[in-house]
């Protein structure tokens, strides 16, 4: 895996568990420079650093590290749930009613 996706994948992974750079950082017991360097994919994070960043952010190795292509479905899921975090409550039951009317007609 390169360094750019591992990065973006850990970035992903921060955002959703509403982390800033900085309390990451603080709670895997790294610089947040390197974290954010590690996050733009300027840096491959040590085994150690990366053990740290995923016990900090209670994920499995394998949600960061998995292949788009082996893992197709979680990695829709987890686009369309980025994607809807930005929404108001209203758009996301509008999107809602979409899906289920699609569901019922497919």
């Amino acid at each position: 895996m390169d360094k750019k996706t591992l990065g973006g994948r850990i970035r992903e992974a921060r955002k959703n568990a509403n982390l800033t750079q900085e309390t990451l950082a603080e709670k895997a017991d790294i610089g947040a420079i390197y974290l954010g360097e590690i996050e733009r994919g300027l840096k491959m994070p040590s085994v150690s650093v990366f053990v740290k960043i995923v016990e900090a952010l209670e994920v499995s190795a394998d949600y960061l590290l998995r292949d788009a292509v082996s893992s197709g479905k979680v990695y829709v899921l987890d686009e369309i749930m980025k994607k809807m975090e930005e929404f108001t409550p209203k758009q996301r039951k509008t999107v809602s009613d979409i899906l289920d009317a699609y569901i019922k007609n497919l």
